[in-house]
């Protein structure tokens, strides 16, 4: 296959899963939520952060896409990964890796905070972990990938320097929770419709459909309920003129929650939540919604 052919382009952009870095804007929250993101250099931080953590969650991609690539080619979608597909090589993906991880860290070090560095560490230490094992271990792999999402979010406050509320981080690790537990039950629907391989390589089973639904759609409903609370808190009086105007949050994360399961429970909703997101425009709606209102009840 000659250079200019682009097909190797394709797949190894592909590998790198660019969809998957929308979970990386988390780290904006920290410096939002404290209104801090019109303060000089904040943008520029929070900008180079979103940059080294891409390139960072992108080598790891390449990992656990290396490691599974013979378990991916019995699945009916992630079959088409480039390394399940054959259309890059285990040689070429651990070059990748290698190249994407040096250009996160070399870039980290160069021009953010030395904690930064450090919880880019930590994220590739768990990550690495979960590829080994944890992913194969009911409960607490939904557990690891929560606790992956929220570490995103301590990266954005370490990188802009902004405290981390305990009320974001309760509702964080709740509102995560709900989003890899919908993951896994809507990777069991597959399994119990014949559309997937009951050794998928995860810990669950046919018919651990329901447990998970109620486990994801409860953990959802507290960060809702921990978002609720919050509304009435004494911290929210420092930070916003009108706190009623969060009601609209609150609504547009009850919402969001409810329809991506009941879409789940229908068979409707992808494997990859994230995928979905990024390309509902409900979704667009209810942030933009959500982010107007913030705004407003902060004037």
């Amino acid at each position: 296959m000659s250079a200019l052919d682009p097909s190797p382009i394709r797949a190894v952009v592909r590998a790198l899963r660019p969809h998957q870095w929308a979970k990386n804007a988390l780290v904006a929250l920290p410096a939002a939520l404290a209104h801090r993101l019109g303060e000089p250099g904040v943008w520029a931080d929070l900008a180079l952060a979103f940059v080294a953590l891409s390139l960072c969650a992108s080598g790891t991609y390449v990992v656990n896409d290396l490691a599974d690539r013979e378990r991916d080619r019995e699945h009916p979608t992630k079959r088409a990964r480039p390394f399940a597909s054959g259309a890059l090589g285990a040689g070429a993906g651990i070059a990748l890796a290698a190249g994407l991880e040096a250009a996160a860290f070399g870039l980290a070090a160069l021009v953010l905070p030395l904690p930064f560095v450090g919880v880019l560490a930590l994220y590739v230490a768990v990550t690495l972990a979960y590829t080994a094992g944890l992913k194969r271990i009911a409960v607490l792999d939904v557990h690891v990938l929560a606790g992956l999402y929220a570490l995103r979010v301590v990266a954005g406050g370490v990188a802009a320097d902004v405290p981390l509320s305990e009320w974001f981080v309760v509702f964080s690790l709740f509102f995560f929770l709900g989003l890899a537990l919908l993951k896994r039950y809507a990777e069991v629907r597959l399994i119990d419709a014949g559309r997937a391989p009951a050794a998928n390589g995860r810990g669950y089973l046919p018919g651990d459909g329901p447990i998970l639904g109620a486990l994801g759609i409860g953990s959802g409903l507290l960060a809702v309920l921990v978002l609720a609370l919050y509304t009435t808190a004494p911290e929210v009086r420092a930070l916003y003129a009108h706190p009623a105007g969060l009601w609209v949050a609150v609504g547009a994360v009850l919402y969001w929650t409810a329809r991506t399961w009941l879409l789940a429970h229908r068979g409707d909703l992808p494997d990859d939540p994230v995928l979905f997101a990024v390309t509902d425009p409900t979704t667009y709606a209810l942030v933009g919604a959500a982010g107007v209102a913030l705004a407003l009840a902060a004037r």
